[in-house]
C-alpha cells in the first residue's frame, strides 16, 4: 500500500467521483499524479514512504464536473497537509458537490 490513498463521493449524484484527476505535491514538485478508479478511489498513489513535513493535495473538481455536466463553483480542491514523523499511512477523502466540499483525515 502506498503511503498516501484518497477517496472522493460526489454527493449530488450519491455516487463515487470516477475519473477524478488528483495530483500530489511537495512544494512545488508534483510527487503524483492519479485519476480516482470507479470506485472513486486512488489506492496506490506515490511512494511507500513520505518524510515528515508539509505536502498538498489537488483534487481537479472543475473538470470532473464539466465532464458531467454541471454547473460548479471550485475548479479545484486543494488540501493541504502535515506528514508526521513515524506515521505509516495517511488517507485523504473528498465529499464534493459542485457548490461545497468537506474533507477529514481517514483512516
Amino acid at each position: 500500500m502506498s503511503f498516501i490513498s484518497a477517496h472522493a463521493l460526489d454527493s449530488t449524484l450519491g455516487t463515487p467521483a470516477a475519473d477524478l484527476e488528483v495530483t500530489l505535491y511537495s512544494g512545488a514538485e508534483v510527487i503524483a499524479n492519479a485519476r480516482t478508479d470507479g470506485n472513486g478511489r486512488v489506492q496506490e498513489f506515490g511512494p511507500d514512504h513520505l518524510g515528515a513535513g508539509d505536502y498538498r493535495i489537488v483534487f481537479g473538481t472543475g473538470a470532473y464536473f464539466e465532464s458531467q455536466g454541471q454547473d460548479h463553483f471550485h475548479p479545484q480542491v486543494t488540501i493541504d497537509f502535515t506528514v508526521k514523523a513515524g506515521e505509516a499511512h495517511y488517507h485523504i477523502p473528498l465529499l464534493l458537490s459542485p457548490f461545497a466540499y468537506s474533507t477529514y483525515r481517514g483512516s
